[in-house]
């Protein structure tokens, strides 16, 4: 898919990776309509990105947002790829993981990308070829200890983008799953890179994870693509020998309870 002339809608456009992946779509030559809740830092990367391009401040974590963003992308003149890169993450044992975190991490990371896709249907519909792409992560294929409603979201999120695709399969409509290994980004904490480092965890700098997605999105088709080695065959070993990955984890137990806090 070519993304020069496209309208794209982004969101979680004032993040470190939502900077990023903003710039290489606006250098692409797209039209970004870009949402985030910090109306600072979004208008920083709009205003600097040019006036063809448009900030949507809303809380997609209520219905009014989702409802005010969609009737910004209808008054926008419709959107013909919506990309799906807001998301929370947090290192904690379920035990002490506070129950406004939960809530949150469903919603945000879940349950607004579903509820985005089914608003915004209407107007993909609309185009002669048009593309969904939902930002996962490895963890939305192996559980791991200390990330369990994270890893709970992703995996969700994972399900509804291939069940997405195959309801779509008679569409122009294209649904991405990408699942990048660890980054490093803002939203890890001090606590999640030391776990990296100590369990020896390659962690990619977001460059590399936009590059990747620009790729996909401009090369192949629709489908779940995994980034990373051995992250792409830990995935697979998971889905056929879970033991032996469970075996693996529980060797590092002791360190993800530790660093977790």
């Amino acid at each position: 898919m070519r993304l020069e002339g496209k309208t794209i809608l982004l969101t979680g456009a004032a993040g470190g990776m939502g900077q990023l992946i903003a710039r290489e779509l606006a250098a692409q030559g797209a039209r970004l309509a870009l949402t985030d809740m910090n109306q600072i830092r979004l208008t920083e990367i709009t205003t600097d990105l040019g006036n063809q391009h448009i900030g949507i401040v809303a809380n997609l974590c209520t219905n009014e947002g989702i409802a005010e963003l969609t009737r910004a992308c209808n008054a926008a003149g419709g959107i013909d790829i919506l990309i799906n890169a807001a998301g929370v993450s947090d290192y904690v044992m379920l035990q002490n993981q506070p129950e406004k975190q939960i809530e949150l991490t469903l919603q945000l990371n879940l349950l607004t990308p579903v509820l985005l896709c089914q608003r915004l249907l209407p107007q993909l519909s609309d185009r002669p070829e048009a593309a969904i792409v939902n930002i996962g992560s490895t963890f939305g294929s192996i559980g791991h200890p200390g990330f369990s409603t994270y890893c709970a979201s992703k995996f969700g999120l994972r399900g509804f983008s291939e069940a997405l695709r195959r309801e779509l399969a008679d569409t122009a409509i294209q649904v991405y799953y990408v699942a990048p290994r660890a980054m490093r980004t803002d939203m890890n904490s001090a606590a999640v890179v030391e776990l990296n480092r100590e369990l020896g965890n390659t962690m990619d700098e977001p460059e590399v994870v936009v590059q990747e997605l620009l790729r996909l999105l401009t090369r192949k088709t629709g489908g779940a693509y995994f980034l990373g080695w051995p992250e792409k065959l830990l995935v697979r070993l998971n889905g056929l020998l879970p033991a032996v990955v469970d075996a693996a984890l529980g060797k590092q137990l002791a360190t993800i309870k530790r660093l977790a806090g």
